[in-house]
């Protein structure tokens, strides 16, 4: 599969160089109109050139309709997590694994805000967090905490043995007194009695 995936590569580049070279060809007035003109007819009025320019036009459609699905496979697989039980094949969408670990906002309160970003690979799978901390945290130990909760709750739901590495990235630090003010704030707004600004004509 691996080998496709490089061909495809290749042969992407040599038809974008191809038509590059066209172009420039063009912009630099290497190639007169008359040229472009005796070319044509000649593909025209030829049946063996015809029938090269369709057969190269047909293979350039087959190989770039291959090439999309097994780009496309290769995005659905790495969005699935799959194993095999005595009943049959299993899949296990990796949105419901970022929903597993979104719910570790709650068991860990240093946490404000928590994106995960779960891939599966032929290494394992990776786990990249997006964590907003409130000030008060102790980001060496907590960072480790969050590594550990993480990786022992999804051996424990998933029940898998394959390795699972965990990133965390601190997006953003939040102060205390910043939460505390927008809280009273909210509660300001809410408490606030509707038209009291008009009085009785």
């Amino acid at each position: 599969m691996r080998i496709f995936t490089v061909l495809g590569i290749l042969f992407y580049a040599v038809v974008l160089i191809l038509i590059g070279m066209i172009l420039i060809i063009f912009s630099v007035n290497l190639l007169q109109p008359q040229d472009i003109n005796s070319l044509l007819a000649y593909i025209q009025y030829n049946i063996h050139s015809r029938i090269i320019v369709g057969l190269s036009g047909l293979l350039l459609i087959v190989i770039s309709f291959s090439f999309a699905q097994l780009i496309l496979g290769r995005f659905q697989r790495e969005r699935t997590i799959a194993f095999t039980t005595a009943s049959g094949e299993v899949t296990i969408a990796l949105s419901a694994v970022e929903d597993l670990i979104k719910r570790l906002t709650s068991v860990i309160p240093e946490i404000k805000e928590l994106r995960p970003d779960v891939i599966a690979t032929k290494k394992g799978i990776i786990v990249d967090i997006r964590v907003v901390l409130k000030s008060e945290a102790n980001i060496p130990d907590l960072t480790a905490r969050l590594q550990e909760i993480t990786m022992s709750k999804i051996q424990e739901i998933l029940g898998l043995e394959e390795q699972i590495i965990i990133k965390i990235h601190i997006v953003k630090i939040i102060s205390i007194h910043d939460t505390d003010r927008k809280r009273k704030e909210s509660e300001k707004e809410e408490s606030t009695i509707p038209f009291s600004g008009y009085g009785r004509a």
